[in-house]
């Protein structure tokens, strides 16, 4: 067995996964396809993007990688270290449509992880309108670590999506991938998420910020770090889900806020003097899901639904991304003078504004405390969707966040993982053909 097109880049998890495909017993003779995804580190952004923020996002060094051939069997087999098995016919895939599919996985927690692989083929068929006339085997090994909001979700749905064009000969422009990824989670998956994630895994470059507006997904290129400076990721040990009630009721709470303000475009197409001269005075603080449903009807958010018998925060949520949008702008600004103070009260801001949302939770906001309190560091902030998961820091190397999660580890009695380092996204690793 060996690579007839592409390059391993030279990243040891590449080649370690290459070796691992030799004479595994889920592939037969014929060409393997090979494709790769990092995680992500949400520095400036995070739940904006679903407002259409600017977000800067960092791929880290833990990815998923993937390898699928094709099988003239009409059968979907994938298989993943740490899940149950999953299998299907090809044809009671292409029997499902994604309301379907969403109902087939969330039935059986076991197979639930299996969604956001096999959810590809089934979006495909839907959006693209793409038949497949024979299966797939599909090994899925990834180090990016589910639950700590780093995007392993979106890693796992780019890197099969990848691999299903490549094998299948499938012309999808880069972006569409990640929109349709996207629709992947959205709709068979069932997490709410924007689409920070999947383009921040496609397009990320190693040791640069991806700058992103989401409007819907426009990219607006890379933020050099400066070399004296580094960004960190460190576990807060709470288990983080974009699919959680937090995080969707702060969604639906900011798009009730757009609807009530008549808003067309996007909520961060506002600025904050706007918001604060004309707008933050038209709305309410909280409000019934069925009295915003019999006042202004659905909110237009095609990813969740108004709960009639929930009460749900309006003004905050509406105001996070409004308010971010301008921090993000501000941050991509400053980062290259190296202005710690400034990006360090920037990424503080946004943190405290998580929190006024109800996305904090006392393990990232003690993260953020230590922070605050350790020479060497500037600043710190929750991530991704916030109630738990990875803090993001900035500062001057290593050995002060390793003050951090000492501190953290001899208060909780648990030692963090501290995400260290960046890769390449999977555009420019491309895939390779394994024979």
């Amino acid at each position: 067995m060996r690579i007839t097109r592409g390059s391993t880049l030279g990243l040891a998890d590449v080649e370690a996964f290459v070796a691992k495909l030799r004479d595994h017993p889920l592939f037969g003779p014929g060409e393997i396809m090979v494709t790769r995804a990092p995680g992500r580190l949400d520095v400036m952004g995070g739940i904006a993007d679903y407002s259409g923020s600017r977000m800067l996002e960092l791929p880290i060094r833990e990815a998923c990688r993937v390898a699928l051939q094709r099988d003239a069997e009409r059968r979907v087999r994938i298989v993943s270290a740490g899940h149950a098995d999953f299998e299907i016919a090809l044809d009671d895939l292409d029997a499902m449509d994604e309301a379907a599919a969403r109902d087939f996985f969330s039935r059986n927690p076991e197979r639930q992880w299996a969604a956001y692989a096999a959810g590809a083929f089934v979006v495909l068929r839907c959006a693209r309108r793409t038949r497949f006339a024979e299966g797939a085997r599909i090994l899925v090994d990834s180090d990016v670590p589910e639950g700590k909001g780093v995007s392993s979700s979106a890693a796992l749905e780019v890197a099969v999506m990848h691999a299903i064009c490549a094998a299948f000969a499938i012309p999808l422009e880069l972006r569409a991938m990640a929109l349709l990824c996207q629709r992947v989670e959205n709709h068979v998956a069932g997490a709410p998420c924007g689409v920070m994630d999947q383009m921040s895994v496609i397009f990320g470059e190693p040791n640069r910020l991806f700058d992103l507006l989401c409007r819907p997904a426009e990219v607006l290129g890379f933020v050099d770090v400066p070399r004296d400076l580094a960004f960190f990721g460190i576990d807060s040990g709470v288990r983080h889900a974009v699919s959680g009630s937090d995080y969707g009721s702060v969604r639906v709470g900011a798009f009730m806020g757009r609807r009530m303000l008549g808003c067309r475009g996007y909520l961060t197409e506002i600025t904050p003097a706007e918001f604060e001269r004309h707008h933050a005075s038209k709305l309410p603080d909280r409000i019934l899901g069925s009295d915003f449903l019999e006042r202004f009807g659905e909110t237009g958010d095609t990813a969740t639904r108004v709960d009639p018998s929930r009460e749900y925060a309006v003004r905050v949520p509406t105001a996070h991304p409004i308010y971010e949008h301008h921090r993000v702008s501000e941050f991509a600004g400053l980062l290259p003078s190296a202005a710690t103070h400034e990006l360090g009260e920037l990424m503080y801001r946004s943190h405290a504004s998580y929190s006024a949302c109800g996305l904090g939770c006392e393990a990232t906001d003690r993260l953020v405390a230590l922070a605050r309190e350790t020479d060497g560091v500037f600043g710190a902030k929750i991530t991704g969707g916030g109630s738990g998961g990875t803090v993001a820091v900035l500062a001057r190397g290593r050995e002060p966040v390793e003050a951090i999660a000492a501190r953290f580890a001899r208060e909780t009695g648990r030692m963090p993982h501290v995400f260290e380092g960046s890769s390449p996204g999977a555009a420019q690793f491309g895939h390779l053909v394994i024979r």
